[in-house]
């Protein structure tokens, strides 16, 4: 059993890129499913997408025990607080992906009361176009994340979108945030 003729054997690597390694093969999302991208959200968890493949099958509903947050849908300035208090319980590093086109940008409500996009009060890694986005592009938006992760890059540092499965980067840097 085991390799012919190996007397000794050793595993070379650095402690950064093994570390890095376990963390993009274990995310642990945490949902935060507002409206209707809530649907698209738990059918890229189902059987069909099968996300248990990447490692992040687990759903995490404590912020702290999740390291990826996914806002799915519309957010309010009332809801907003919400998320960014479960943002701040998230322990270090987390990541944030903004699912569908209400909360990249606020969607097709342009009113009072909704928040034009979450990087208004919170640092977002990954958005995911769609209204609703389909299962398989937030499928893409997690590779993406994951590829993030490899490259031992911090959350917040660079923007990527995924736009009918084309991924764009942007070179962006980590503003301060203020209480909404």
């Amino acid at each position: 059993m085991g390799f012919q003729g190996v007397k000794e054997g050793f595993i070379t690597s650095r402690l950064d890129e093994m570390v890095n390694w376990a963390r993009r093969n274990s995310l642990w999302p945490m949902p935060m499913g507002i409206s209707c991208c809530a649907i698209e959200m738990m059918s890229f968890a189902g059987p069909r997408f099968d996300v248990s493949r990447f490692g992040s099958e687990v759903f995490r509903f404590s912020p702290r025990q999740s390291d990826l947050m996914i806002v799915a849908g519309t957010v309010t300035y009332k809801m907003a607080k919400v998320v960014r208090k479960i943002y701040d319980q998230m322990p270090d590093p987390k990541w944030v992906m903004a699912m569908g086109a209400c909360a990249s940008s606020g969607g097709m409500y342009r009113s009072y009361p909704v928040v034009q996009g979450i990087d208004l009060f919170v640092p977002v890694d990954m958005y995911v176009a769609g209204c609703p986005p389909r299962p398989d592009a937030v499928l893409k938006g997690l590779m993406e994340i994951q590829k993030k992760i490899a490259r031992g890059e911090p959350p917040g540092q660079k923007v990527s979108y995924i736009d009918e499965g084309v991924s764009v980067e942007r070179q962006g840097s980590r503003k301060a945030f203020e209480e909404v």
